[in-house]
């Protein structure tokens, strides 16, 4: 399969997700939201594996008691590549703690979300300094998006125990369907408590916050993960 339409010369995207499935959803519509368009030929062709059953990958790095999801995500990769994708990206910032691993086991592009946001902070002002992530706890344990930001002279700040554990509270609550019930205060406390630990810009880094990331009040200018990786997957595909 040659991958493109004779003439077009975008690129099929695969998307491998799942992690959750409303996020994944929420990907597509940024994806379709970036891109230029005036009629349906205009947009990108996605191929979605929007896969529930990967392993929870809070269950493997937090708990420490799951089993890894990397065989179900390569499998997921492969698969999506032999139906013709030519440029991977997965939402789930978590599970790019495998990204390194997906990524050798195909011979296509596999976009990294963490790259792409250290370079989008650092073109956006290269005096920051100070990164307030709202991410999953896993990132923070993994130190997931350290090296990434600290190769471009940023350091990560997290929120205090007591704030994350209340926002890995409502990252469960949107996986559940339960965010309205939950409410977003923790979000928006979540983000003061980095704004008085000196940030100087917030991250978005966890596509179930991405989700209900119209709900944040904060006092520093806000980046969100979700969006960076729909523009980049619509300019790397666009062949922008």
């Amino acid at each position: 399969m040659s991958g493109t339409i004779p003439g077009d010369g975008k690129k099929i995207v695969g998307i491998l997700g799942g992690m959750g499935p409303e996020a994944t959803i929420d990907l597509m519509q940024r994806i379709l939201a970036a891109t230029p368009a005036q009629d349906d030929q205009d947009h990108l062709r996605l191929l979605v594996d929007n896969n529930p059953q990967v392993p929870s990958r809070i269950a493997a790095l937090i708990e420490e008691n799951g089993p890894s999801p990397l065989p179900v995500l390569i499998d997921m990769a492969q698969g999506l590549e032999a139906q013709g994708a030519q440029l991977l990206a997965m939402p789930c910032n978590t599970a790019h703690h495998y990204h390194a691993d997906v990524a050798a086991a195909v011979s296509i592009p596999f976009l990294n979300i963490m790259e792409l946001c250290a370079d989008t902070l650092h073109r956006a002002d290269p005096g920051i300094r100070r990164v307030g992530l709202l991410a999953s706890s896993a990132l923070r344990k993994t130190e997931l998006y350290e090296p990434w930001l600290q190769s471009r002279h940023m350091d990560v700040v997290y929120p205090d125990q007591q704030r994350q554990d209340a926002l890995m509270a409502l990252i469960r609550a949107v996986k559940a369907g339960r965010a309205e019930e939950q409410g977003s205060a923790a979000f928006s406390a979540a983000a003061d408590a980095l704004h008085d630990a000196g940030a100087q810009v917030l991250l978005i880094a966890c596509t179930e916050l991405s989700v209900i990331s119209d709900t944040l009040s904060a006092k520093l200018p806000v980046l969100d993960a979700a969006d960076i990786l729909a523009r980049a997957v619509v300019d790397r595909a666009s062949g922008a």
